[in-house]
């Protein structure tokens, strides 16, 4: 085409049009990218919002690791709380509330998450988190005690029970990964952590938007996604090194679990919410079904974290379970 032929002008016009659309629509994913942009919280920011008069810092394998340990110390069989994906041992508060004054609770912001933040090694498998919790237990001096999960926790504490026979005095899991997913279970956050390439983003880019919505996706009670709770995850996440640990898990760190469900043989309680669009309710009858002698409970109306919408059902069916101080 010469440029003399009026069909150039217009090619040409057209060309540049083009250049300058893609150079503003550049520039527009740019500042909006830089608009979400978040940092990592160093955990001295995190401090004075999260650390109750009720917290210690106990060293375990070259991290200090946040604990919470509450309740009567003459009990020799404490329940051991462990949290799920993404959270804390802060889910766990109301239960304690109601617990603590009849067992002892050790509650514990598990290496990748909460205040305790990363493992300087970068591993998060179930192997070393077996170490992890017989590191803990070494320290705080217990020796036999009650594994109690809820969704990768209970995941972590089934694991924990077919390595370590006899040693668990009972196994309680809430709404506890441990089957195949598919892939509409889950929430928006999750879905974008598990998608390759673009969960690189979630490094640098942790929207509370997108906290909202996968609380939307974790309670049934809506009333419970509030600004503070939004803003209780969102801090969880960005804490200096914790998004760059969950990257990992949801890339696959975990592997393959150590056994199958049908291997625990210490008594067990199962208990699931009935409209839990993480982990399907389902698959408490299947844990039921593998574990001979288990028991489950299903609650009516309640989500992922059954611990948080009906703390007291939890209390009360745990005090049923593992009953008084022994």
């Amino acid at each position: 085409m010469k440029q003399n032929d009026p069909n150039y002008f217009k090619m040409n016009r057209i060309f540049k049009l083009i250049g300058y659309f893609l150079a503003v629509l550049f520039v527009g994913i740019v500042v909006l990218l830089a608009s979400f942009y978040e940092s990592d919280v160093p955990l001295a920011d995190l401090k004075p919002k999260y650390i109750s008069d009720k917290s210690q810092f106990v060293p375990v394998l070259g991290m200090q690791v946040h604990v919470r340990d509450e309740g009567p110390k003459s009990d020799s069989i404490p329940l051991v709380l462990l949290h799920g994906m993404s959270s804390s041992l802060n889910t766990w508060d109301e239960v304690v509330k109601s617990v603590a004054g009849r067992r002892r609770t050790i509650s514990v912001d598990l290496p990748g998450f909460g205040m305790t933040g990363p493992n300087p090694k970068n591993q998060y498998n179930f192997v070393f988190y077996n170490e992890f919790i017989d590191s803990l237990c070494l320290k705080l001096g217990v020796q036999k005690f009650t594994l109690v999960g809820n969704s990768m926790g209970g995941a972590i504490a089934w694991n924990y029970e077919i390595t370590h026979p006899g040693r668990l005095d009972k196994l309680v899991l809430i709404d506890a990964a441990g089957y195949p997913q598919t892939k509409e279970n889950g929430s928006l956050g999750f879905l974008i952590a598990s998608t390759p390439v673009i969960n690189n983003l979630l490094l640098y880019f942790t929207p509370k938007v997108l906290v909202r919505k996968s609380l939307e996706t974790i309670y049934f009670d809506q009333n419970l996604v509030t600004d503070a709770q939004v803003e209780r995850f969102h801090d969880i996440v960005v804490r200096e090194g914790n998004r760059a640990a969950a990257l990992e898990i949801f890339k696959g760190s975990f592997g393959k679990p150590l056994g199958k469900t049908n291997q625990v043989k210490t008594p067990t309680l199962i208990l699931w919410g009935e409209f839990d669009h993480v982990i399907d309710v389902r698959n408490a009858n299947r844990f039921n079904q593998d574990i001979q002698g288990s028991k489950k409970v299903i609650f009516s109306n309640v989500g992922h974290v059954p611990m948080e919408e009906v703390p007291g059902k939890i209390a009360d069916e745990l005090m049923n379970f593992v009953g008084a101080i022994k």
